[in-house]
């Protein structure tokens, strides 16, 4: 089968992320599948929908495996399901529906304790003044009522006075005002109950109950017995999974046959874990059920499996067999539903080959041919396109290419080619395909024309709302220098460039002789203005982002200069053919939570100011006080394996070089198909037309016919039934033919 890998990569140690799978998880269950000898491609969701939407359409899998959380929001582990059920794509585990009531822990205890499971008395609170515990019995245990992974739980949880109960809930809300949930605590220990229907047991799937088995030396001090936030993310090591549980076996058959019933009346799916606590007189109380339950190594979900025989990968089987059984998948189709298409489709390949090397040593410079790619750029480029079932039309853009396309059928066209000349070169492809009506990857015409112009780019982003340095252009070098410049180091550097061209150590010019000495240079070299602009010292940042109206943002990358006897750092020219000792990339950049977002918000709001589609990388610095400033912005980026900085951003966020290919090719893919679906609605219109058109002919034909044709004579007649004797015999013809 051809199966999609869907997940959120945990990229951070931070709570909002510790739902996430690592890329240890995904690596491994990506390995499984393949063993099993599925097609797998992996999907990391993050980012708006459309995109991923754009991605699922363009492979169209068979089968969906998914683990994804969700971002935010109280139906987070729902959206993706009911996204993939409004696609028409099967997928692993339970539907939106029983996620969303899973997820929310009031909810699935109403719903359970209707049908008699025993659990902890508890309160919903989304309000303080919404607090009444007299009714429940101390200690009780304050929680988050929509978070899973023991988010918001730690030894300071417990209260065990009203007092107590109501500074804790006060504080819970603060972080967690979507509501708390305030129940018994129960003594006892954790015991957890693994589902997989798939699993041919005498319990319909549901597994020997496991416990968690904790280190003493990691709990020494503490007051409470719980499997807390701490131990689940940060102490992990010392957590071990013990199957089966150490219980009677009639406490053990109880909580197979509650787990049963449990499973039965939130319509759980595929895999499941039912959580419950084990009071100290052996009484089991329902605490939560978890439909999308964490597959990391070492998850209890193995370690129960195990005892049926089962292996990692027989895991996975069980999973996917299951949903395939679901879904009537049969030999990698599902039956009663139309094949989607999925290709092979005829990718065109435009670029620039780069034959002349740059090299920047002491005054000289070559670089010429620095923006385009070379040989070894190209063929892994195009290797990427067919790993994804393509064909791939190498075109060189050349002066013969307008011909060439005009005579070459393609259905898309992957392009990376800069052109020749001329602040609107990067422009020129895509507007010979739009003239052809070729759908092709990356940024129109206009916003490529925009974005090459640093001036021009600078001005539309500034009416945005986003910081840009100050910043004039000058033709000659002598004219007057804008009164806003109140003070040096400014910036100099081509106004049309890319590939940071044009960009040395004394681009940075401390007095206004040396600034006018290095325009003249730079107008003379690269036959356009020079552009001007206010030096901003501070961290220097690269964003890439993916996708079209509402872009994914990949986590920044920053450029951290090494030498700090440099008071005036540039990433230049130089930087980028040899960094090796003089700078390094964080991909991802160490940020504070707020200065990300701000710095996320900036490139997000850059892209689209700029209207930019499918890929782009965008330049910031930021200063002492935190404010951003945007640079520049390069809708065609570089793609070199190991090298460019957008290829070094994606393996920063976990995505391979395959990936990335596959990211910007995506929306490319659904323009084509949409482009078929509308030739084929003007192809069904015209169709329609032309056969309306034959019937009006025909009706008006039968009404030329006479109403009868006389053998007789009458008077004053030439013997013939009509008044025309000519027309008649012609009439009665056409109506035969007819």
């Amino acid at each position: 089968m051809r199966i999609a890998l869907t997940y959120n990569l945990r990229l951070s140690d931070s709570e909002d992320e510790a739902e996430f799978d690592t890329q240890e998880t995904v690596n491994t269950l990506a390995a499984a599948i393949e063993r099993l000898g599925h097609r797998l491609e992996r999907f990391e969701v993050s980012g708006p929908a459309s995109r991923t939407v754009a991605r699922l359409e363009a492979y169209s899998p068979d089968l969906i495996f998914n683990i994804a959380e969700g971002r935010r929001g109280r139906f987070r582990e729902a959206f993706y399901p009911a996204l993939f059920e409004e696609l028409g794509f099967a997928y692993t585990g339970s539907d939106a529906y029983a996620l969303a009531v899973t997820l929310d822990k009031q909810l699935t205890k109403l719903v359970l304790s209707k049908h008699g499971i025993r659990t902890p008395g508890w309160q919903f609170v989304e309000k303080l003044n919404e607090l009444k515990v007299e009714d429940l019995r101390f200690p009780v245990i304050i929680k988050p009522n929509f978070e899973g992974s023991s988010k918001g739980i730690t030894q300071d949880s417990v209260a065990e006075t009203v007092e107590q109960a109501r500074e804790k809930v006060a504080q819970a809300l603060s972080r967690y005002p979507a509501g708390v949930l305030v129940e018994e605590f129960i003594s006892g220990k954790d015991i957890t109950v693994p589902y997989l229907p798939a699993v041919q047991n005498d319990h319909d799937g549901v597994l020997s109950p496991v416990e968690y088995d904790i280190d003493p030396a990691a709990i020494a001090g503490r007051k409470y017995a719980i499997y807390d936030y701490e131990l689940k993310t940060k102490r992990e090591s010392a957590v071990k999974v013990r199957a089966p549980a150490n219980l009677p076996p009639k406490v053990a058959e109880e909580m197979r046959n509650m787990s049963k019933k449990i499973l039965q009346v939130l319509d759980c799916r595929d895999l499941g874990r039912i959580d419950f606590r084990l009071s100290d007189a052996g009484v089991p109380y329902f605490l939560e059920l978890n439909a999308l339950p964490s597959l990391e190594p070492g998850a209890g979900i193995y370690a129960a499996a195990a005892l049926e025989g089962m292996h990692l990968d027989g895991v996975v089987n069980a999973i996917i067999q299951s949903a395939a059984r679901r879904y009537k998948i049969k030999d990698g189709k599902r039956q009663g539903k139309p094949t989607r298409k999925s290709g092979p489709l005829r990718v065109g390949f435009t670029y620039n080959v780069k034959r002349v090397k740059p090299v920047a040593e002491g005054a000289s410079v070559e670089d010429s041919e620095a923006e385009y790619d070379s040989p070894t750029t190209l063929q892994a480029i195009r290797e990427a396109i067919a790993s994804w079932g393509h064909e791939v039309v190498d075109l060189e853009a050349t002066a013969e290419l307008p011909s060439v396309l005009a005579s070459t059928p393609l259905d898309i066209v992957f392009n990376i080619a800069e052109g020749f000349k001329g602040r609107n070169r990067e422009s020129q492809v895509p507007a010979m395909l739009e003239l052809l009506d070729i759908p092709y990857t990356g940024s129109d015409p206009a916003t490529l024309s925009i974005a090459l112009d640093k001036a021009l780019a600078k001005k539309i982003v500034r009416q945005a709302g986003i910081h840009t340095p100050n910043f004039q252009l000058m033709h000659t070098g002598k004219e007057r220098l804008n009164k806003e410049f109140t003070s040096f180091p400014l910036m100099v550097k081509p106004v049309a460039e890319g590939s940071s061209k044009g960009v040395v150590s004394k681009s940075v010019c401390h007095s206004e002789a040396e600034l006018r000495e290095v325009v003249k240079e730079i107008v003379t070299k690269y036959q356009q203005p020079a552009l001007i602009e206010e030096y901003i010292g501070g961290r220097e940042f690269t964003v890439g982002l993916l996708g079209e109206r509402r872009p994914r943002v990949l986590p920044p990358m920053e450029i951290v200069f090494l030498d700090k006897t440099e008071k005036t750092p540039i990433y230049s020219f130089e930087h980028k053919l040899d960094w090796t000792d003089r700078i390094r990339y964080d991909a991802p950049a160490k940020l504070e939570p707020a200065l990300l977002e701000k710095l996320r918000a900036a490139a997000r709001n850059s892209f689209m100011a700029l209207g930019c589609r499918d890929v782009a990388r965008i330049d910031f610095r930021m200063d002492d006080k935190g404010r951003i400033y945007f640079i520049e912005c390069n809708p065609l980026p570089g793609l070199t394996p190991g090298w460019s900085d957008l290829v070094l951003i994606a393996q920063g966020a976990g995505m391979d070089y395959r990936g990335l290919i596959g990211e910007i090719m995506a929306p490319a893919i659904r323009r084509y198909k949409e482009r078929e679906a509308r030739r084929a609605a003007d192809e069904s219109a015209l169709m329609k037309l032309a056969l309306e058109k034959a019937a009006l002919e025909k009706a008006a034909m039968a009404e030329d016919k006479p109403a009868a044709v006389s053998t007789g004579s009458s008077s004053g007649s030439s013997g013939s039934g009509s008044s025309s004797s000519g027309d008649a015999p012609a009439r009665v013809s056409m109506e035969m033919k007819a």
